[in-house]
């Protein structure tokens, strides 16, 4: 017997259901961040999930992702896919096992958690003026960036965060990252998902420094 009727109840007055119902979300990258973003997509109630990723489960992921043991050597989409099904075994889950590439299609709304500016510039000049809302989730060690465009607010501004790869810190994301962090990274990211849907303005620029317990945004 599904429970889905009443396992929304205490989220009702922040996740428009209405709104997810139709509601198609793309999540490119399942590493920390990203994986992350998928399973709490699941507990907030989208209904159809796309999840690209071209990466398989290896041991370092089992501490800082969040993987399993038993995921070691699986493709990430389909790991992410099978915990996805274990909160909500009615939501479509689309598996693309590759890269992304231009010829895939979208969700109206899209989380880019990959490791490289560079990665992320060529998903935006192709992906990024085709989704209602973008969502962009940073991080190296105890400090997070969460950009994010909705509609035409922060649509001038985020171009502007992707600096040439040089001049980025040293280190990908991955290489310096815990489960704590990564889980508060997804949770900002769905924080400015959820303003969205309820019509509220979003943070275009929110960084926070766990270590020096400071947050910012704009």
């Amino acid at each position: 017997m599904s429970t889905l009727a009443h396992r929304f109840e205490r989220q009702a007055d922040l996740v428009p259901r209405d709104k997810l119902a139709e509601l198609p979300v793309t999540v490119i990258g399942v590493g920390a961040i990203g994986r992350q973003v998928a399973l709490q997509l699941a507990a907030l109630g989208v209904r159809q999930l796309q999840l690209i990723d071209y990466d398989r489960v290896e041991p370092t992921n089992i501490t800082t992702q969040g993987y399993l043991e038993a995921n070691l050597g699986w493709r990430k989409v389909e790991a992410t896919a099978s915990a996805v099904r274990q909160i909500d075994p009615e939501i479509t889950v689309t598996l693309v096992e590759d890269r992304y590439r231009p010829q895939h299609k979208l969700g109206e709304a899209v989380f880019c958690c990959v490791d490289s500016i560079d990665a992320r510039a060529a998903i935006w000049r192709t992906a990024g003026r085709r989704c209602r809302f973008w969502s962009d989730g940073r991080m190296l060690a105890e400090v997070m960036r969460i950009l994010t465009v909705a509609d035409d607010q922060g649509r001038d501004h985020y171009p502007t965060t992707l600096f040439q790869s040089a001049e980025a810190q040293t280190g990908a994301c991955t290489s310096r990252g815990v489960i704590y962090t990564a889980s508060i990274a997804a949770g900002l990211m769905l924080h400015q998902f959820t303003r969205w849907l309820r019509g509220q303005a979003i943070d275009a620029d929110l960084s926070l420094n766990l270590l020096a317990s400071e947050l910012a945004a704009s």
